[in-house]
């Protein structure tokens, strides 16, 4: 034991150029796929949230919530910023929130000019200057609090990096909880403030980071 430790000491001042070499270059590679995505100019994500009648959809479930669709719902909107939540009586059911962005405020043009922040299950944005109308803004953004329905989806939700394109399908949904817990979507996309977030139970969800802007 001895020999095998002495030995190992003679070989690390060999290796400590290669060793912070490959520390630099995982630090580098963990930087580049936490980077937020950018583009030129031009709207990347054209259409509102498409949000139809839910049909005859039985209850779903999740652990000890029961969970009520409201209407189906489809969205392909940019992420304007994403925040993780590991503790709150929410975080049981949604571990992360996605800013999105459609219409406008998928440009890069118009976002270069907005500083977005998340916190408290809220979306804020602030400008020096609006780059488009304050209305423009705030019916062309949701925070939405996205529920996974399976560890798969959960996966992909948690990899999603600010700036890029997603695509997701699901539902727009009620919560109840056996104690009496209550968590209830927004229905519309034109509502601000308290209430004014969807909340998503998503079934599918894709991303996409090369694209070619839309003519403005």
């Amino acid at each position: 034991m001895k020999r095998v430790r002495h030995t190992f000491a003679l070989l690390m001042p060999f290796h400590r150029p290669f060793l912070r070499c490959a520390a630099l270059l995982l630090l580098v590679l963990i930087a580049g796929c936490q980077a937020e995505l950018e583009y030129p100019p031009g709207i990347l994500a054209p259409n509102d949230p498409l949000q139809t009648s839910v049909g005859d959809v039985p209850l779903l479930s999740k652990g000890d919530y029961v969970i009520e669709p409201l209407a189906r719902f489809e969205v392909e909107a940019r992420v304007l910023s994403k925040k993780r939540y590991r503790s709150g009586r929410e975080s049981d059911l949604s571990p992360i929130d996605l800013a999105l962005g459609w219409g406008p405020m998928s440009d890069q043009a118009v976002l270069d000019q907005i500083d977005i922040s998340q916190a408290r299950r809220f979306y804020f944005w602030q400008a020096t200057q609006l780059p488009i109308p304050q209305r423009d803004i705030s019916q062309h953004s949701s925070n939405m609090h996205m529920i996974p329905a399976n560890d798969e989806v959960r996966a992909a939700l948690l990899k999603v990096r600010t700036g890029e394109i997603v695509r997701f399908s699901g539902y727009l949904v009620q919560v109840r909880g056996k104690d009496g817990f209550r968590w209830r979507s927004s229905m519309k996309r034109t509502d601000v403030g308290n209430g004014a977030c969807e909340l998503v139970w998503v079934e599918e969800i894709l991303s996409y980071e090369a694209l070619t802007p839309y003519s403005l």
